[in-house]
């Protein structure tokens, strides 16, 4: 019937040709791909190969984890010229990176077909010390970190002068217990062997080997204080186990 050879009709027809062109992409996309995995699993030589292909040449480099420093300054020390392939072996650029003086780890991963992806650790800032001109940063080793505190906003505690335990002490109170870290506005040394931290509305004594859980044990002493509305000038940890809350 008419009816019969319509339908024949609309099973038999051809695509549309835009559905064709998508069809041709999908496949050829899926050809490319099986393509590069087959050459990317020769053993040494199939990232040469295609490190020779202008597809994958470095077209846009990404910065992730840096804090303190600017990624146009991690872009620069890469050195990429407009030869540059996503597959080029990664060792010589992240030797390049972590040879900054504030950046502790790196590691460089590619995003197909023309993106380099950087991930950076930085050593981070844990203090402000006096120097020629101004404050200079210091890390937790008390190495100075190239960073501007003029130009950077920072907020750390001020030391008088590069002290390595202290430096460590801070670390630990940054990656522990930042809400303390944060309150602290200097630590200095008192006599032999004890230590002056000041926070915004208390001193804490303790001793010069302090740690920071040991340090973090004045948190519910505060909170205590606090709910029976007891204002505390000083704080002390120098007893073993005891923490010792001088009231104002």
């Amino acid at each position: 019937s008419g009816a019969d050879r319509a339908a024949a009709v609309r099973v038999t027809a051809p695509a549309a040709p835009r559905e064709r062109s998508r069809s041709a992409r999908i496949a050829r996309a899926v050809v490319a791909a099986l393509l590069v995995a087959a050459i990317v699993s020769l053993p040494w030589t199939g990232p040469r190969l295609l490190a020779h292909l202008a597809f994958f040449r470095v077209r846009k480099v990404e910065i992730r984890g840096a804090v303190y420093l600017p990624p146009a300054e991690l872009i620069a020390r890469l050195r990429l010229d407009s030869t540059a392939s996503v597959w080029d072996d990664p060792e010589p650029l992240v030797q390049r990176i972590e040879r900054h003086p504030q950046i502790r780890e790196a590691r460089i991963d590619r995003k197909l077909p023309g993106t380099l992806v950087v991930n950076v650790r930085e050593n981070l800032p844990v203090a402000l010390v006096p120097a020629a001109k101004g404050f200079s940063v210091i890390d937790e080793h008390g190495q100075p970190l190239p960073i501007d505190p003029a130009s950077t906003k920072l907020d750390l505690p001020i030391l008088a002068a590069r002290d390595t335990a202290i430096a460590r002490l801070l670390a630990a109170l940054r990656t522990g217990y930042p809400a303390l870290f944060a309150r602290v506005s200097e630590i200095r040394r008192e006599g032999r062997n004890e230590l002056l931290v000041r926070l915004p509305d208390v001193r804490v004594r303790a001793l010069a080997d302090v740690t920071a859980d040991r340090l973090a044990e004045i948190l519910p002493v505060e909170d205590d204080l606090a709910r029976r509305h007891l204002a505390v000038a000083e704080l002390d940890l120098r007893y073993r186990d005891q923490v010792i809350a001088r009231l104002q």
